[in-house]
């Protein structure tokens, strides 16, 4: 999922960037669509990657040029590749320094893997209790495995990707993004996160009795 729900000032940027590029970008993957798709993929993956911002505009831009089904697919597999490459620069280049700034916060999410594991992960990405970038630097610090990591998360993004693919569908006919995170999205989302943490601890309890 997307680092946490836009700001108005953010979502309304975000929305007139990507109605500025609607039409060219139409035009282009009307005359090279194989190309097109190869390069928003290339670039949303190496914007999940660097943590940069520009995700949401993307993700409009996928609905728009893709429709939901592609553009949720594509955006999931490439915010989840995004991610796990992040983990892995982390884990094998950059330790040092994303230990110093969230050393409490990696132990805690260490012991949460090891003793929750999928549940956990895929609950944060439904609902960034932390948020999506610092997720993927502090598990690089965990011993939790890359490619677990990459599916769980493609799964726990794949929701909030399809809210915006879904808004881009119709993004030339947009006035604002205000009602993008809904009150009855946001609840789903939540007893969707709520779902394995409340299957674990069931679980738990049979194992105690």
């Amino acid at each position: 999922m997307l680092d946490a729900m836009p700001t108005a000032d953010w979502a309304q940027a975000s929305l007139s960037w990507a109605q500025m590029l609607h039409a060219d970008l139409l035009h282009a993957h009307a005359q090279a669509p194989v190309l097109v798709t190869l390069i928003w993929c290339a670039a949303f993956v190496v914007i999940s990657a660097l943590c940069l911002p520009g995700a949401g505009v993307l993700l409009l831009l996928g609905g728009a040029l893709f429709g939901l089904g592609w553009g949720t697919l594509l955006g999931t597999l490439a915010s989840a590749a995004g991610a796990t490459l992040t983990l892995l620069a982390v884990r094998h280049g950059l330790r040092q320094r994303v230990a110093q700034r969230f050393g409490p916060q990696v132990q805690a999410l260490d012991a949460a893997l090891a003793t929750r594991g999928t549940g956990y992960l895929f609950s944060l990405r439904l609902l960034p209790v932390v948020p999506y970038v610092a997720v993927n630097l502090m598990a690089g610090l965990t011993r939790f495995p890359a490619r677990t990591f990459a599916w769980v998360s493609a799964l726990g993004m794949a929701p909030g990707t399809a809210v915006y693919v879904n808004a881009g569908q119709q993004l030339g006919q947009l006035q604002s993004l205000a009602g993008l995170w809904s009150a009855p999205i946001v609840g789903s989302l939540a007893l969707l996160a709520a779902l394995p943490l409340a299957l674990q601890w069931v679980q738990r309890r049979k194992l105690h009795a």
